[in-house]
């Protein structure tokens, strides 16, 4: 049987609930807000007995970033997360072990920010402030 709260939120985002997408969704939002690469969630997919492969993997978290669900966290040009935090915050990045951790959206602010050009419009501001454990 397929958990319903995990049912409801992928109908809400518009998305058809596979048992993968079902599965996937449980163990994004199982444990409260996380951030998730998608190779880590393929090796919490695989230790929880879920047969998905790691293509399947990137392909459903980017569905459902479309979506609405997570929200894409880009790091560098070789590293993405996916954060079940889609309100509004912000990331320090630990460079040292490669983990996030969330500022609270009251806690920055970010000022002048360029006009965009002609028929664009702003859709959001990543502010990723980098930090090392000492």
């Amino acid at each position: 049987m397929m958990d319903e709260p995990a049912v409801e939120r992928l109908r809400a985002a518009g998305l058809r609930p596979t048992r993968q997408r079902v599965q996937l969704v449980e163990l994004l939002f199982s444990d409260g807000h996380r951030h998730m690469t998608a190779e880590s969630l393929h090796a919490d997919a695989g230790a929880a007995g879920v047969q998905v492969s790691l293509a399947t993997v990137y392909n459903t978290l980017h569905q459902f970033t479309e979506a609405g669900i997570l929200r894409e966290v880009v790091v560098d040009a070789s590293r993405s997360y996916f954060d079940t935090n889609t309100g509004d915050h912000q990331h320090f990045f630990v460079e040292n072990d490669g983990t996030l951790i969330d500022i609270p959206g009251d806690e920055i602010a970010v000022s002048g920010i360029p006009t965009p050009p002609k028929g664009h419009a702003v859709d959001r501001v990543d502010v990723v402030v980098r930090i090392r454990k000492n």
